[in-house]
């Protein structure tokens, strides 16, 4: 088959030197503009989806798909928050994560408010969400859940919300004055050091804890070692 299309290419070529046929360059030339109007006739029908799906999204229309996942670090873009304070918040939103997919739904955090013996309505739930669902998927991200404690820190939440009563029953102090203003030790220690070198206080301390707790665990293993031997 091969062989036959390479001959029948030959002799026509050899009928177009000799003039018996014209070249079809103008056909060739044709079928080109066909494929680009082709080509560009989709490209405008592509556009004109988005364009579609984003007013339609903008309008509360159709399903909203899911964004990106963007990695992002709390301890740079929440550093009205210590170290301790947001690691408390990331054990809390693992606890109540029980599905594992680094989201809180409507489920989830109404056994959350359920918890914490603030029980919501559904439409409460959804409003909650709402107030911090930037990427409008349904559910709250871990950086999602931080603005929640930023907008408490803020006094931007209204008092009769529910993610005030979250905040506020979280355990968790994000007032103004327990971040800015020292109560704890520990709080008092990190404000008079440099706030440029804030975030490495923080890891000299956790790490001097874990060395400390390390040490403790090493003596009581030995203060058992003595008394096993005793009894032998």
């Amino acid at each position: 088959m091969a062989t036959d299309e390479l001959s029948s290419k030959l002799n026509r070529r050899l009928q177009i030197e000799d003039g018996a046929h014209e070249p079809v360059a103008l056909d060739e030339a044709h079928e080109n503009g066909a494929h680009e109007k082709a080509a560009t006739a989709s490209a405008d029908s592509e556009l004109g989806a988005i364009l579609q799906r984003r007013g339609e999204l903008n309008e509360g229309v159709g399903e909203h798909q899911q964004p990106s996942m963007k990695v992002f670090n709390p301890y740079t873009e929440f550093k009205e928050f210590s170290r301790k304070q947001i690691k408390d918040m990331e054990k809390m939103f693992k606890q109540y994560d029980s599905e594992k997919d680094n989201f809180i739904d409507l489920m989830e955090l109404k056994l959350m408010m359920e918890k914490l013996g603030a029980p919501q309505t559904h439409l409460g739930l959804k409003n909650m969400i709402k107030e911090v669902d930037e990427d409008l998927d349904g559910k709250l991200s871990f950086r999602e859940f931080l603005l929640i404690f930023r907008k408490a820190a803020a006094g931007e939440l209204a008092e009769d919300s529910g993610l005030h009563v979250l905040a506020r029953l979280s355990e968790i102090d994000v007032s103004t004055e327990g971040v800015k203003g020292a109560k704890s030790f520990f709080e008092a220690k990190v404000q008079a050091i440099n706030e440029s070198n804030r975030f490495e206080a923080e890891i000299r301390q956790e790490q001097e804890d874990k060395k400390r707790q390390a040490e403790e665990r090493k003596q009581r293993q030995a203060a058992f070692k003595e008394l096993k031997s005793a009894f032998k």
